[in-house]
């Protein structure tokens, strides 16, 4: 029997006499502190019993079992998994006082924090229990300890709208300026989430409009994510709040009107009260500043008279238009916000079949990312697959109707091969990024880097494969091939250690939900062994492209063919002795390839040496070495 799952289980379920059945069963002391400390699904029976609330299992645990109250386990909170939480942490985040006292009182240690950390304090200020919230202070929980993100208990209990504990920690002397890494305070907080009454109380308590990394006061804050009342109350703030940030706030609000909110009229109405404050407000008039056109936008300027404006209802396009440049103009491409939308009306226009638009601002919100963001960004990545999904559907739907009517146009090669080479420009970025950093450094950052990282890689795959499997015109050939050999040179290993070659051969690489090309891709395989790709490269599980082929049920002939016409040796083996055909049993290996016509002497008198072990080092020449090495 399992005991550490049912002992678990009981723990899960508080059932306590079961657990009491199954803990003192004829079980030694030893054994007990075993069970009670051992961990499913990440999480001790103490924690789990503190997660559900369950304290005569808790107290029972503690005192009866002596269950360590610091052994710390991953829980699930509203879908998401807390690493490294305490059984403190769990109790209060879960809302069980009887539960944190009981703790305390056995010593917990108030202060201490899951991974990214979170004090039980801060996960008490989240959801509003405001009693542990007093409770935890009381008994010595620092208010200032911040998360991994600089975020403290003031400004999660701001941003979750908790007044009754906003008030609690103001009358703590709570750092209420205090700025989190990204530079955002608690009045940016209570901006974004909408709550007027906290953000009141905060100005009272002399909570000052800063700035934070993007630029942005909680004023702007507020417009961006459409909150119409936390705007109207602090555009009156004069004594705070300069002219130009309100005529920002203003414009900002509008384009929030029309492209999250749809509402067209009251996006023309914001804009025409941020005309007059512009031109006809206190002091000397502020014009517009002049912006670049942009194709993207359709080459449209800013409008600067309140006619313009009136026009505007008679072309909802160039409204959508006049949006984008406005936002780009005061958020700056950096901000998220900026490209997020730019993507958003493409989608927009790729739904109503005007695909070339669609290209035209995700190209440009791509160039924004790479020009303004760090390398492997996840906004990034989703860009590039978005253009992957674009392209494999448009390919797949040519020449059929979409839900509006128009019928899909063909894809120009020349625009993928455009974002081709833009992957392949942040695949090189990020791999000379990962190779730089030193051993020490490779914390969960540089995990999740690498991950991006490997989907960007197989995203770039899939955008080369479109373009051999689909497009062979002269004109194009060269370039294609120019930039695959690009790709190649880079000298990519991904997961287990595997180079392009191999993934190009994996059967399970395909990330889009438009597959028009299938993996292993001949055309890609192909095109790579053109470029110089190595086909006898092995990774750290000693497989070659050849040896991933052979897995990929049912082995394609014309992979293992190309492979093999490309350099590769069907007798070279992998970690565990296999070769190409070992893996698919050698009848249907004869099946698939002509065996004799790829396999040569200098492979046989390599294979003896092997399997005879007769010593070869300093024996032949250096040249071979490496060859039977391969064998």
């Amino acid at each position: 029997m399992d005991y550490k799952s049912v002992v678990y289980n009981a723990a899960r379920d508080g059932n306590l006499n079961r657990l009491k059945i199954y803990l003192h069963c004829n079980k030694g002391k030893d054994e007990v502190s075993m069970l009670v400390a051992a961990k499913t699904s990440g999480a001790t029976p103490l924690v789990i019993a503190c997660r559900n609330g369950h304290y005569d299992v808790a107290e029972y645990l503690i005192e009866k079992c002596q269950a360590d109250i610091e052994q710390p386990g991953s829980v699930n909170f509203d879908g998401e998994t807390i690493e490294g939480a305490p059984p403190l942490w769990c109790a209060a985040a879960a809302g069980h006082v009887d539960i944190v006292k009981l703790l305390v009182s056995h010593g917990a240690k108030v202060n201490t924090t899951t991974r990214t950390n979170s004090t039980p304090l801060r996960a008490a200020c989240f959801d509003g229990h405001l009693e542990i919230v007093k409770y935890l202070v009381q008994h010595g929980a620092d208010i200032e300890i911040a998360n991994k993100h600089g975020h403290t208990c003031l400004m999660i209990a701001c941003y979750k709208g908790n007044i009754k504990i906003v008030r609690y920690l103001l009358s703590l002397k709570a750092s209420i300026n205090r700025k989190s890494v990204k530079g955002n305070t608690a009045l940016h907080d209570c901006a974004e989430s909408g709550s007027l009454e906290i953000l009141k109380l905060l100005i009272e308590h002399g909570a000052t409009m800063d700035v934070d990394s993007y630029g942005m006061t909680p004023l702007l804050a507020a417009a961006v994510t459409g909150h119409n009342h936390i705007v109207e109350y602090l555009i009156k703030l004069t004594h705070i709040v300069p002219r130009r940030e309100r005529i920002d706030a203003l414009e900002l609000l509008g384009t929030t009107c029309v492209d999250k909110k749809r509402d067209m009229i009251g996006a023309l109405e914001l804009w025409k009260r941020a005309m007059q404050e512009r031109y006809f407000g206190d002091g000397i008039p502020m014009p517009k500043p002049k912006t670049k056109k942009v194709a993207a936008y359709d080459y449209v300027t800013e409008i600067s008279d309140l006619q313009g404006l009136d026009d505007l209802m008679a072309d909802p396009d160039e409204m959508r238009m006049q949006a984008l440049v406005m936002r780009e103009r005061i958020l700056g491409p950096a901000h998220p916000d900026t490209s997020y939308y730019i993507r958003y009306r493409g989608a927009v226009y790729a739904d109503a079949g005007k695909f070339n638009r669609c290209i035209e601002l995700w190209n440009y919100a791509l160039d924004m990312q790479q020009s303004m963001l760090e390398c492997l960004n996840p906004m990034t990545q989703s860009s590039l697959f978005s253009f992957t999904e674009l392209f494999s559907f448009m390919m797949g739907e040519e020449g059929k109707n979409t839900n509006r009517g128009r019928l899909v146009p063909p894809v120009d090669a020349n625009e993928i091969l455009r974002v081709f080479k833009k992957a392949i420009k942040e695949v090189d970025l990020g791999n000379q990024t990962l190779n730089r950093l030193p051993s020490q450094d490779k914390d969960m950052t540089y995990l999740t880097r690498l991950l991006i990282f490997v989907k960007v890689t197989i995203i770039t795959l899939h955008l080369a494969s479109l373009l051999t499997r689909w497009f062979s015109s002269e004109e194009l050939k060269h370039e294609i091939h120019q930039s695959i050999y690009n790709l190649n040179k880079i000298g990519i290993q991904t997961r287990l250690g595997r180079s392009v070659l191999h993934l190009a051969c994996c059967r399970d690489v395909l990330v889009v939900r438009y597959p028009v090309c299938a993996f292993p891709s001949c055309h890609l395989i192909k095109a790579l062994l053109a470029a110089g790709a190595d086909p006898t490269v092995k990774d750290e599980e000693g497989n070659t492209p050849l040896h991933l082929a052979a897995m990929a049920n049912p082995c394609p002939y014309r992979v293992a063919r190309f492979l093999l016409e490309g350099g590769a040796h069907l007798d070279q083996v992998n970690n565990n002795g296999e070769t190409f055909s070992s893996l698919l049993k050698c009848q249907q290996a004869h099946q698939i390839v002509d065996v004799m016509k790829y396999s040569s002497l200098k492979c046989a008198a390599a294979n003896v040496i092997k399997q005879f072990k007769i010593p070869y080092k300093r024996v032949v020449p250096k040249a071979l070495e490496s060859f039977i090495e391969l064998h």
